[in-house]
């Protein structure tokens, strides 16, 4: 499939002056293929113009022919074959297994998402008949959510496909019934214009109207910004950086009509090996430690950029072998440019607090974007004595905190920010502990786990990728699951509306099969 770098407007490719060129981590050098459209501020309008007027005619269609809409788009993607997978290893320096298993999770989210819409439980449907005897007399009174309107989706950096054009925020606010405008990310132009053409096959064969769906890019911010301050625009998916999602929300809250803006940032996700775990397997913990924090080059939200536990011999061991075994992690491919030079310049300023020790460093870089590993220890009072210590560094680094006891733990996690995650390396000796810290665990996090690693986000009904600020702009929403539909619908009351004006849903009888709390009472 040849690319134009067009942008794809309602069904329409449309060219531009203003063009730019992907970039090869790997080599370190532009991808002299293809020039890529930058969106003027009229192609913006243009696109959520077309998602303003698509919206009821989207939002009303059947729910059966919203998932089959989300399935085919599903079908497209996985039709795309190799091409997909080859240009985006290209565009982000990610190997090919990791890219084929990001499309099938991206297949995977749709389908599910498909699987929801039939369901129907997110339509949260209530009905509370009337009482006439009653004094005063009680209204009928009858409940459905419905899609917010037109969403600006904004593709990351890290995740090319399962983040990105038709990645998780794009799937559930389609779901929701919500028309999307994506702001495509500048690292991957070309997966991302491959993507769009799956969407519009889909949109063609399923019949949605044309503008349910626009890609716009650009290297500046002004495409970004322009869409959120669109007054088509109703809510705004992003991840990515705490910089990037704060302007976002200002924008969004200085508009005549504030909206939304589910935002995920920023996370160190403390794990915290217990004593009697870290006693009884320390050394595989070790190994397992730095597996995670490696992972991708360290490019995850997940990524576990915090330990803490209590000094003493065992943790001594611990620091030692995962020290050993970092010192020969190899140099990895990062996504950008930009990210391999924050990346070093967050080392940097981590080596040079004064509480500081770094333990170990990986292998050195032998390109352009790769970035080096870096392990880095503090007590656990020198670390809330310095700011440094709670910002992310996006990449594999760690920071391993040396707690003198429990209650210091305790201390250290109450002051940390919001996170996406939490971990308990955890034995049965250690529960009593353990019940200590899940409630404040439970203050800080979007997701505890026991006896994992963080990297690893399955999409799921029960799974939460979210957490309290600055983890997210929301800690009540996820991102990934399909709970994410929620941040896409709001809660409409039909008080003693006539049958003939109410919704085909809230109709007598009309609820079987799907959850519905009916005077009360729970039913399907």
């Amino acid at each position: 499939m040849t690319l134009t770098g067009d942008l794809f407007i309602a069904g329409e490719r449309r060219s531009s002056e203003q063009r730019f060129r992907a970039y090869d981590p790997s080599k370190g050098a532009e991808i002299d293929d293809v020039a890529f459209a930058g969106a003027s501020d009229q192609d913006v309008e243009d696109a959520c113009a077309a998602a303003a007027d698509a919206f009821i005619p989207y939002s009303t269609r059947p729910l059966e022919e919203r998932a089959k809409f989300l399935e085919a788009i599903a079908d497209e993607i996985e039709a795309l074959g190799d091409e997909l997978v080859e240009r985006a290893c290209r565009e982000s320096g990610l190997p090919p297994a990791r890219i084929a298993g990001e499309r099938g999770r991206t297949a995977g989210q749709l389908r599910l998402f498909a699987k929801e819409v039939r369901d129907g439980g997110w339509l949260k449907l209530r009905i509370d008949h009337a009482d006439p005897a009653r004094t005063p007399p009680k209204p009928d009174l009858r409940l459905r959510t419905v899609p917010v309107g037109p969403v600006a989706v904004f593709g990351a950096s890290n995740f090319p496909l399962a983040f990105s054009t038709a990645g998780g925020d794009t799937a559930s606010a389609l779901a929701a019934g919500c028309p999307v405008v994506m702001k495509g990310h500048s690292a991957h132009p070309g997966t991302a214009e491959l993507i769009a053409i799956a969407i519009g096959r889909a949109v063609e064969k399923t019949g949605m109207p044309k503008g349910v769906f626009s890609l716009v890019n650009g290297m500046g911010r002004h495409v970004g910004q322009g869409l959120v301050a669109n007054p088509h625009i109703q809510a705004v998916g992003f991840t990515g950086s705490r910089g990037g999602g704060e302007a976002l929300m200002k924008i969004a809250a200085a508009r005549p009509r504030p909206i939304p803006v589910y935002a995920e940032m920023s996370a160190i996700n403390p794990v915290i090996l217990m004593p009697e775990a870290l006693k009884a397997r320390g050394d595989s913990l070790a190994k397992a430690y730095v597996a995670s924090m490696a992972m991708g080059a360290g490019q995850f939200c997940t990524n576990p950029g915090l330990v803490l536990a209590i000094d003493g011999p065992e943790l001594d061991a611990f620091v030692k072998l995962a020290g050993e075994t970092l010192t020969g992690q190899a140099a990895q491919v990062m996504l950008t440019a930009g990210i391999h030079e924050a990346f070093e310049s967050g080392k940097a300023k981590l080596a040079a607090s004064p509480f500081v020790t770094t333990v170990a460093e990986g292998a050195e870089p032998a390109g352009p974007t790769q970035g080096r590993a870096a392990l880095f220890s503090v007590s656990g009072k020198d670390f809330l004595a310095d700011p440094v210590h709670l910002h992310e560094v996006f990449g594999v680094s760690s920071v391993l905190v040396r707690c003198a006891d429990m209650d210091e733990l305790v201390g250290v996690l109450s002051k940390l920010e919001g996170q996406l995650t939490a971990t308990l390396q955890v034995d049965q000796d250690d529960y009593q502990d353990a019940k200590r810290l899940i409630p404040v665990l439970e203050q800080t996090v979007g997701r505890i786990i026991a006896n994992g690693w963080p990297t690893g986000v399955d999409v799921t009904h029960a799974m939460v990728h979210g957490g309290p600020y600055p983890a997210t702009s929301d800690g009540r929403t996820t991102s990934v699951g399909t709970l994410a539909i929620e941040r896409f619908l709001r809660p409409v009351s039909y008080q003693d509306m006539p049958a003939d004006l109410l919704p085909d849903v809230l109709h007598e009888g009309a609820q079987a099969g799907v959850l519905a709390r009916i005077d009360g009472a729970w039913a399907k």
